[in-house]
């Protein structure tokens, strides 16, 4: 009679091998060549494809919120991205973080995403994803990105993350500084991007 074992827990790779790591450049390639679908739902992370989360319900509500207040305070030259691709060569990744505050027009990326140059702040919705929302932080700040706000929904908090600063935690009741190019232009207020009234 023979039995089976179950195989739990991560798969690993046989002593001495390493995955194989993109590059950006590689990336975009690949996308450019219809490599991959819409059904795939990869992003480029330190340059391994990671899955996506499923986003719920609360998560979609709070991208929507945070998209809209976003969008309302900005200045002329800025605009929100919404789940789109920006460019981070120097840690090897591509993120489509939920929002994103991009310097100048749609239009003025028609030949490919902004990079860190042209991004002031990303932010992140977490609901289930606390833990790997923030370890993303490392990936944005240190790829040249000056601010990455998560939005904590289990927490009903923001925290805001940049080079060199401890992380400020900043709760439902107030508001965070929405920063460009070292000014500030406006006050989110965190209850109004959070999808249950705190």
């Amino acid at each position: 009679m023979s039995t089976t074992t179950a195989v739990t827990g991560p798969a690993v790779l046989p002593l001495g091998r390493v995955p194989y790591r993109l590059s950006v450049e590689r990336y975009e390639a690949m996308v450019e060549a219809g490599f991959f679908t819409e059904a795939d739902r990869l992003e480029l992370i330190e340059g391994m494809l990671v899955e996506k989360m499923t986003k719920g319900n609360e998560h979609r509500l709070a991208v929507q919120l945070a998209f809209h207040a976003i969008r309302a305070a900005l200045p002329p030259g800025w605009h929100a991205t919404k789940e789109d691709p920006i460019r981070l060569p120097a840690r090897q990744s591509e993120p489509e973080p939920d929002v994103a505050v991009v310097r100048g027009a749609i239009r003025d990326y028609a030949a490919g995403p902004p990079g860190p140059g042209d991004v002031a702040l990303v932010i992140d919705i977490a609901a289930s994803s606390v833990a790997s929302d923030r370890a993303l932080a490392a990936t944005y700040l240190s790829g040249g990105i000056p601010e990455y706000w998560v939005l904590n929904i289990q927490s009903s908090c923001l925290e805001v993350y940049r080079p060199g600063e401890p992380v400020r935690v900043v709760a439902a009741t107030e508001s965070a500084d929405l920063v460009l190019d070292g000014q500030v232009v406006a006050q989110i207020a965190v209850a109004e991007l959070l999808p249950r009234r705190p």
